[in-house]
């Protein structure tokens, strides 16, 4: 598979607001997708955060599998990353990343005590990836929609202040993505999560990945949802039975159509595509 480059325009100005603006804030709240934390963290963002203070947030928890995401939490912690797995669509949210940022700035906001400084309001920056939720977030803290959500990558396109309560002031940015995706199973992690626009890949490599990805680590989900699936078939033999046995005759991009979206949906169960132990060449 050839390196994959999709670098918008928005999303070059964005990374230019974030070097400009960094300074303004006391931290960074990274967003990244809990069921790929690794794969969905831009490392290009990652080196213009540099020391700041960072808060990790694992978005869309419901969604990944509880135990992996519990061994990636004790992992970030274990390497002093202040971290929290939520589901931005909650109220509960609110509250959590509220108490987390305190917790992190728990030291500057004593020194400012100390100094006779009553520092009320924290400033946080919300970085991340496309489709990683950072709209539907920005909504839930500021208890209105403010900012446009949508199910495609690229949705926010500037830039935007937003008091969420007296204890918050947080700066959105649009999802960035870094230019070309070198690591090729990165790339279809991405795209079976709907994080890069599906056009960037051949759906049936999405497919493929997918469908094999379920059969090494959730045979039984893909087995419930997929009755008639054979999984001691190779993926693509799968594929073309699958086609025949819904009804698709020979139109196999109706079956990848339908797969992915049962994947990004949730239909197969919750699940993690980042490992602890695997290669992740991007970080």
């Amino acid at each position: 598979m050839a390196t994959i480059q999709w670098f918008p325009g928005h999303m070059s100005k964005a990374r230019r607001q974030v070097q400009e603006n960094i300074k303004f804030v006391d931290f960074v709240t990274i967003l990244v997708d809990a069921r790929l934390p690794l794969s969905s963290q831009n490392p290009m963002l990652t080196k213009i955060v540099g020391d700041k203070p960072k808060l990790l947030i694992l978005n869309k928890a419901d969604l990944a599998d509880p135990t992996i995401t519990k061994e990636w939490q004790q992992y970030f912690e274990s390497r002093g990353l202040k971290t929290l797995a939520i589901n931005s669509k909650e109220q509960a949210a609110v509250k959590k990343v509220t108490e987390a940022a305190k917790s992190l700035m728990a030291d500057k906001l004593a020194r400012q005590r100390e100094r006779g400084i009553q520092l009320e309001t924290l400033r946080t920056m919300i970085i991340g990836i496309p489709n990683a939720g950072k709209s539907t977030l920005m909504n839930r803290l500021a208890g209105r929609k403010i900012a446009v959500v949508g199910n495609k990558p690229g949705v926010t396109k500037g830039q935007q202040w937003l008091k969420s309560n007296k204890d918050l002031e947080i700066l959105d940015t649009p999802g960035i993505l870094w230019p070309k995706f070198e690591d090729e199973t990165v790339a279809l992690k991405l795209a079976l999560t709907g994080a890069i626009k599906d056009n960037l890949l051949p759906m049936d490599e999405v497919t493929i990945f997918g469908l094999n990805y379920f059969k090494e680590y959730y045979p039984e989900e893909l087995q419930a949802r997929f009755r008639q699936m054979n999984l001691e078939e190779a993926a693509p033999e799968i594929i073309m039975a699958m086609t025949q046995t819904l009804g698709f005759r020979d139109d196999y991009d109706r079956f990848y159509s339908l797969f992915v979206k049962e994947v990004r949906d949730g239909k197969l169960g919750r699940y993690s595509l980042d490992r602890l132990g695997e290669s992740h060449d991007n970080n």
